[in-house]
């Protein structure tokens, strides 16, 4: 055989469509374990397997889990958490997940069984511990660990201009986000001010049990210099991704159609979450997310999706809509989160139409 027809063989290798399940009551996931003799074998695994002909992924993944397992999971909460694509290469996978909420009842009912219903051993695990790399899952599941790490509310700084009125504005805006800050909370540090670097990092040292996302292109080298390290060896440890808006995503799409160098100027070095309004943003944060798992980059783990409702910050910005929000989230191969005037309490509302998540300011302190 040619090395041409060789070249054309593997490019036409069959993609195995797989629906995958991530159940969970509360802190404690579900995972089978694969045999030695099977593809990927002696790892652990969410619950799931193909898609059948005809067959939606959430169609597959209530087929697989009752099949699996013998949970009935049609009348849960299945949310949609992303898709992915694998090359293993001697096998590629497209994976649809979803997330599982089981209902206390289902939990107990199950949480003693040992064994699936195609004798697969199930073990019930410590979300901690999951995300901690304690159970070795295939390579393909490692973005699935990045997608659970988003927690249900995200929080979002104001501006230093809210603080105006103050005789010192940035000491007020540090004094509020530091008091008033809910313990152990992931913030998204929304501020565009040239001191923006410099309070941020003396927030991060006030508040050291805040998880922080900043912007992908801001300069926090500084938090790594020899007295802050000394001061809060941490520190550099809070920054747990990157964020990018939507005008530098919509910039790099269009710059990747001319040439893939421009994915160099995206950070390297931790997760992303994106910024998106409209099914275009959608799109080029699809492009992105695949881009950089072909690269084996930390995977974009969540895109923010607003405005939802009418808001304070952005009065004329036209709001989507619960409706039309949810079919964008659709779209999306990544988690998305809800945006514009929402509270946490919304929580519920936003699963309900396929989101993971809700981000706001003014109800979340």
């Amino acid at each position: 055989m040619s090395s041409k027809a060789n070249k054309n063989r593997e490019s036409q290798k069959a993609i195995v469509n797989v629906a995958v399940a991530v159940i969970h009551h509360k802190d404690q996931y579900l995972l089978g374990f694969r045999d030695a003799a099977q593809h990927q074998g002696n790892r652990y695994e969410f619950v799931g397997g193909k898609i059948d002909n005809n067959e939606s992924g959430e169609q597959a993944v209530i087929r697989e889990v009752a099949e699996e397992t013998g949970i009935a999971i049609q009348n849960s909460t299945v949310v949609k958490l992303g898709r992915l694509h694998h090359d293993y290469g001697d096998k590629q996978v497209s994976l649809q997940v979803y997330k599982v909420e089981l209902t206390t009842a289902q939990y107990e009912q199950y949480k003693h069984c040992q064994y699936g219903l195609e004798d697969q051993a199930l073990v019930w695990v410590n979300k901690l511990d999951l995300l901690a790399g304690l159970y070795a899952l295939p390579a393909a599941n490692k973005t699935i660990l990045g997608w659970l790490s988003v927690p249900t509310t995200i929080a979002i700084t104001y501006p230093l201009t809210h603080f105006n009125t103050y005789s010192d504005p940035t000491l007020g805006w540090l004094q509020y986000h530091q008091e008033n800050l809910m313990p152990e909370s992931w913030v998204y540090m929304r501020v565009k001010e040239v001191v923006s670097e410099d309070i941020v990092g003396r927030l991060m040292r006030q508040r050291p049990d805040i998880s922080v996302i900043v912007s992908h292109d801001a300069d926090y080298s500084f938090l790594m210099s020899k007295d802050l390290v000394v001061e809060n060896k941490h520190t550099s440890e809070q920054i747990v991704a990157h964020h990018l808006t939507h005008t530098t995503l919509m910039q790099w799409f269009d710059s990747i159609q001319d040439s893939s160098a421009s994915t160099q100027l995206i950070s390297h070095t931790h997760p992303l979450f994106v910024s998106c309004h409209d099914a275009a943003s959608i799109n080029a944060a699809n492009h992105l997310a695949s881009t950089r798992l072909q690269q084996q980059l930390p995977p974009v783990i969540g895109a923010f999706l607003s405005p939802i409702l009418m808001t304070q910050t952005h009065p004329h910005a036209e709001p989507l809509g619960w409706e039309t929000w949810s079919s964008l989230a659709q779209l999306a191969d990544m988690p998305i989160i809800g945006l514009g005037g929402l509270s946490p309490a919304m929580i519920d509302q936003a699963l309900t139409y396929g989101g993971i998540s809700v981000a706001g300011i003014r109800q979340f302190y």
